[in-house]
């Protein structure tokens, strides 16, 4: 298993270097390509350009559960314009995503590892092309999701650890827990080759828990075993996720680069959660040029 995970570790390496990215520069306003990605996948993605400054960031945005990528752009603009930074949001359709594949990143199947054709290792390429619509190679970048776009978000953090200024998972029916019993996808219990060294790397990376006050509805909701034992619904998960989180850094003397905030009297709406004072102020810092 070590030796096979290590092969395709490093054919997916080799496949990113060697690949040619074809993308246009992103224009102010609105736009709209498509995106060629390794293995024959391309992706729709819709953009945006702030036309009073100069960007000097990338926000990829992660859609819902209704593949609204466009929407999803347009929730975004009100960070795009407090922090000077160019959107892309990819649309993953049904057809070809379902939620294994989505939501659940496409990491395991009925319990077995996946090593092949995963979806979390359509993001690192995707990034790839999009510094080259913005004209810049190494442009920092965010990611951002919300429900079924933050549960995907989750397992690209957890499983392939992006090199993002901060990662936000906003309301996300599930996520990877910061366990090493609760099994892949929603946790590192059978993770190859060392679950532990997997979980300190989660830990350490820039993750943002932005949780809706009030997002204690079911509509959409993950009610299987296993999102079930995270908690009764979103809000109660967030806050579950992030409490075992610091405590598992805490007993292990682990780097903790966690935050938290809670926006109030806001339930399930990625616009409410997008435009909040509370979540453009927790990116601030982080977006800051250097």
């Amino acid at each position: 298993m070590r030796i096979s995970i290590a092969a395709a570790v490093l054919a997916a390496i080799m496949m990113l270097l060697s690949f040619a990215v074809d993308a246009a520069p992103i224009a102010a306003g609105d736009g709209e390509q498509s995106a060629a990605l390794p293995g024959g996948v391309s992706l729709d993605v819709f953009t945006y350009r702030p036309a009073s400054c100069a960007p000097h960031l990338l926000l990829i945005v992660f859609h819902g559960v209704e593949r609204d990528a466009s929407p999803y752009r347009d929730h975004a603009k009100p960070i795009a314009d407090k922090l000077c930074a160019l959107i892309v949001a990819p649309k993953f359709d049904a057809g070809r995503f379902p939620r294994d594949l989505y939501q659940y990143g496409g990491v395991a199947d009925h319990g077995r590892l996946l090593t092949n054709n995963r979806t979390v290792d359509l993001v690192a390429p995707l990034i790839v092309w999009a510094r080259q619509a913005a004209g810049q190679s190494d442009m920092p970048y965010m990611l951002i999701g919300h429900s079924a776009g933050s549960q995907f978000l989750g397992r690209v953090a957890a499983y392939t650890r992006p090199a993002a200024v901060r990662i936000v998972l906003a309301n996300p029916s599930t996520w990877v827990m910061p366990s090493t019993n609760a099994a892949v996808p929603f946790g590192f219990g059978g993770w190859q080759p060392d679950p532990e060294k997997a979980l300190q790397a989660y830990l350490a990376l820039p993750i943002l828990v932005d949780l809706g006050g009030s997002d204690t509805g079911s509509a959409h909701l993950d009610v299987s075993v296993d999102a079930m034992a995270q908690g009764p619904y979103r809000l109660a998960r967030g806050r579950n996720a992030f409490a075992m989180a610091k405590a598992a850094a805490a007993s292990h003397d682990w780097v903790f680069n966690w935050a938290m905030v809670e926006v109030p009297n806001v339930g399930h709406s990625a616009t409410r959660m997008f435009e909040a004072k509370e979540t453009i102020s927790a990116l601030q810092s982080a977006a800051a040029p250097r």
